[in-house]
């Protein structure tokens, strides 16, 4: 959420930033000031009134000791008429600042300055690119058809017991899954990330905290009956670990890595690019989390890319990092890196992380704070990134490493699986 400061100090540069991401701001902005302007006067004029309340109501006393009958049964009358004033500037002003606070909660993050023009993922910036893309021979399939051939996974299966975008993972494909998230997060921690283990579901202020909700509500699994929503990444618990916390610019940066099934509704997705594992409202994702000071929260960012790197190289796939364009990029996000391996059966880019900084968006909806050097409470910036989510890295794996023997396993996860190949 961006700050009110932001927004009344400069509003017409937060009006064109947010014209990159393609949000018609005016309107929403226009009446952000004017309702901040509404909640100041009314508290001056809220504050004054207890002030003069309060004053009258210690000299009541005075006048009836002093003999002042009447002077103090109007000084009583005017207190009473007073607190009746009150009460109506009390219900203004919270009326205000929930008004206020319903606007602020619809506004995006201001993109960076580093976030190209365009509208759609067409428009992304190709950044680097490494690997090399394989030389399938022609009788090579799709992953879904290598699925059933090697009986990995089982999506017919997974319709009968929940519907469509739940697969069941059987014999050596569960083995892989249990190898990737393992593997994911012994890389993260030898990275420095600390691994937690969150919940799954989640109350709506943790939604609210990191901005799925309101945005996003829609594409959330709600239990309704306990008001909880079913997580569609761990970046959701991780961060609310720090939701109205002050932590100590010693502490800083913290760094936290978390293992999770994921849930996204996926609504409104159809057609051939959510085949087999390409979209699923189930899946299973190893996340990074990184609260830092905001004036090193770049540079985190630029670690967190040349890490998720490393995990792709070493699991030997074609890859590339693209900067995404301020019409594709998350309602939260200031600046996003996506990372796309390439799938040689389906001829395709398939997106595996997205590395994101959010500066003080998040944060400022948290209330995580804190406290520097000079004793002064400040914004934390908060940035995460997938690291990495399974089902398009399963789907790559499975594609470019069928060979005549069967599907050959990277040697950085051969440790894990306990086999080469799958066959």
């Amino acid at each position: 959420m961006l700050t009110l400061k932001t927004i009344s100090d400069n509003p017409e540069l937060v009006i064109q930033k947010l014209t990159k991401k393609h949000f018609e701001a005016k309107e929403i902005i226009e009446k952000v000031l004017d309702l901040d302007q509404l909640r100041k006067k009314t508290q001056t004029a809220l504050d004054a009134s207890l002030a003069e309340s309060n004053s009258l109501s210690k000299h009541i006393g005075l006048m009836m000791k002093d003999g002042k009958k009447a002077e103090a049964e109007a000084s009583k009358s005017r207190v009473a008429e007073m607190k009746g004033e009150s009460k109506i500037l009390e219900d203004t002003l919270r009326q205000a600042e929930q008004e206020l606070q319903d606007l602020l909660v619809l506004i995006p993050n201001l993109p960076s300055d580093e976030v190209p023009e365009g509208r759609v993922a067409e428009d992304n910036v190709v950044e680097k690119t490494g690997g090399t893309i394989p030389d399938l021979d022609s009788n090579a399939v799709p992953h879904w058809d290598l699925a059933k051939k090697y009986d990995l996974i089982d999506f017919e299966l997974g319709v009968k017991i929940s519907g469509a975008g739940f697969p069941v993972y059987k014999g050596k494909g569960a083995r892989l899954q249990r190898a990737l998230i393992n593997f994911f997060l012994d890389k993260a921690r030898d990275a420095g990330y600390l691994e937690v283990q969150p919940p799954y579901v989640v109350n709506a202020a943790s939604g609210y905290g990191t901005g799925q909700l309101p945005d996003k509500e829609g594409q959330m699994y709600h239990a309704t009956a306990d008001d909880l929503y079913l997580i569609p990444t761990a970046e959701v618990p991780v961060t609310n670990i720090y939701r109205e916390v002050i932590l100590d610019e010693k502490d800083l940066p913290i760094k936290n890595t978390a293992y999770s099934a994921c849930f996204r509704r996926e609504a409104g997705s159809y057609g051939k690019d959510v085949r087999g594992l390409n979209r699923l409202h189930q899946f299973d994702k190893v996340e990074i989390v990184r609260i830092d000071k905001p004036e090193h929260s770049y540079d985190s960012l630029k670690e967190m890319v040349a890490y998720v790197q490393t995990l792709v190289e070493e699991l030997e796939l074609p890859w590339r990092i693209l900067r995404l364009c301020g019409g594709d990029m998350s309602f939260t996000s200031a600046l996003t890196f996506d990372f796309e391996v390439f799938s040689a059966a389906q001829k395709r880019w398939l997106e595996v992380s997205s590395v994101s900084n959010f500066e003080s968006y998040q944060a400022n909806r948290l209330k995580c704070r804190y406290r520097d050097a000079d004793k002064k409470i400040q914004l934390v910036h908060t940035l995460n990134g997938s690291a990495l989510a399974l089902p398009r890295i399963v789907a790559a794996l499975l594609e470019n490493n069928q060979t005549p023997e069967g599907i050959r396993i990277p040697k950085a996860l051969v440790p894990y699986t306990g086999f080469e190949y799958i066959n």
